[in-house]
């Protein structure tokens, strides 16, 4: 298991989970420059979505390869809703405040959606059990692929593609691009800033429901507080990639899941420093290099190429 392509593909799709969510915070940080330090309580609400489609609404023993897609439905639904009246209920009024003022509001809007699920979901005071995938785990070569990450093998290139696709060739795209440039200008040419921010804010939360579905099957359970370490760390990727980026969101994903799977696997094997690799230190290690980035390339590893900032 500590073969090294085993590690690089465990570090792969880790990744890709944590550039899911990053997405969400380099559109939003690109249009209106503001960290939503909520994203990661969007994205735990994406699970919760989810899993009350299965748990309470499709009957007793539908099949998991029916249930999914149903499932990540609920999951985008739900997402989606929460950043949308987060945006509209929370962050439109102060769009001309202070930058103190939405980033303390988003702190306090996190908090507020931990304790609405943990007071109020059925069974969210502990962690709850998220169902799986049957069959698995799957050998290519040396690679194992466990059940849980083959929903991300799939989401992860598919949503990436839909999202160039979009930000690149549709008109809408082309207005977030403009709008990230310049918004004053953007408005002046006719585009809707204002839908504009919308749409920014419910694509990052959809890419954060898949995120959470992925989650979910990978681990098996989910709780109310599992978005807030996984939203630090999708923010550790957008500012690796260059935050603003959308494809250095995804690459800063990626870099920071292979560090973290090679330091908790190799870095025990180093004479003294066997307890530098246990899980509990895999969260150090990659703000660790989050640091290192900001001191010897603060602008992210793709730079800020403006053209891309949607």
């Amino acid at each position: 298991m500590n073969e090294l392509p085993q590690q690089l593909v465990n570090g792969l799709l880790l990744g890709s989970m944590y550039g899911l969510v990053a997405i969400g915070y380099t559109m939003v940080y690109g249009i209106v420059q503001l960290i939503n330090f909520a994203h990661g309580e969007i994205f735990m609400t994406g699970a919760f979505g989810a899993l009350t489609v299965y748990a309470y609404i499709l009957p007793d023993g539908t099949s998991m390869w029916v249930a999914l897609p149903l499932m990540l439905v609920g999951a985008v639904l739900v997402a989606v809703t929460v950043a949308v009246g987060a945006e509209r209920f929370a962050y439109r009024p102060l769009r001309t405040a202070p930058r103190l003022a939405p980033l303390i509001t988003a702190i306090g809007l996190s908090l507020a959606l931990q304790q609405a699920v943990w007071a109020w979901y059925p069974g969210a005071k502990s962690a709850r059990t998220f169902p799986s995938i049957p069959g698995g785990p799957f050998e290519i070569g040396n690679v194992t692929i466990q059940t849980g990450d083959v929903f991300l093998v799939a989401a992860a290139p598919i949503s990436m593609a839909i999202l160039a696709y979009f930000v690149m060739r549709t008109r809408t795209g082309r207005g977030m691009q403009a709008t990230a440039q310049d918004p004053d200008t953007a408005k002046l040419m006719g585009v809707n800033t204002d839908r504009i921010i919308v749409i920014a804010f419910a694509l990052g939360a959809a890419f954060a429901a898949v995120g959470s579905v992925a989650y979910g099957l990978k681990y098996g359970q989910i709780d109310f507080r599992m978005g807030f370490i996984l939203g630090l760390k999708a923010f550790t990727a957008a500012v690796l990639g260059g935050i603003g980026n959308i494809y250095g969101a995804m690459l800063g994903g990626l870099v920071l899941g292979v560090a973290e799977a090679l330091s908790t696997a190799y870095i025990a094997d180093i004479p003294g420093m066997d307890k530098f690799g246990s899980q509990s230190w895999a969260d150090v290690w990659a703000f660790v290099l989050l640091i290192l980035v900001l001191l010897f390339r603060p602008q992210g590893l793709l730079g800020e190429r403006v053209a891309d900032r949607a």
